[in-house]
């Protein structure tokens, strides 16, 4: 299984903590459910280009958090995620998101007001498309 995981090498983010974020987004959607297994640390490693260390670290700290599970000699598995948590989780993301688009428009000096006009506009044409 390969996952749609975009890693970017520009970001200040960790690569680990890109590739955790992006699985449990994943998981929060719905694209990966309960049970379904994940690529080895190997394979996920050779796809992304990256060091088996770094996905060794994303599926542990994945793991610790609850979302993933190992089980010796059969694989890595999504493990059940409780509604109220997906729903945080989405939650969190959107705010990540969007703080990250002010800090960026406040660096630009834009004022609240053109943030506004900006956010609206975005808005209106997403929902368009919908």
């Amino acid at each position: 299984m390969e996952l749609p995981i975009h890693l970017s090498k520009t970001s200040r983010e960790p690569v680990y903590h890109q590739i955790e974020n992006q699985i449990k987004t994943l998981i929060a959607s719905g694209q990966l459910a309960e049970g379904d297994m994940l690529p080895s640390i190997r394979a996920l490693a050779k796809d992304l280009e990256t060091s088996v260390i770094t996905i060794r670290r994303a599926y542990q700290n994945l793991e610790y958090q609850g979302f993933i599970q190992t089980t010796q000699g059969k694989g890595t598995f999504v493990s059940e995620i409780n509604h109220n948590m997906k729903q945080q989780m989405k939650v969190s993301e959107v705010y990540q998101a969007m703080e990250a688009a002010v800090e960026i428009a406040f660096t630009y000096d834009y004022t609240l007001a053109q943030l506004k006009e900006i956010f609206f506009e975005v808005i209106s044409e997403k929902g368009r498309k919908q």
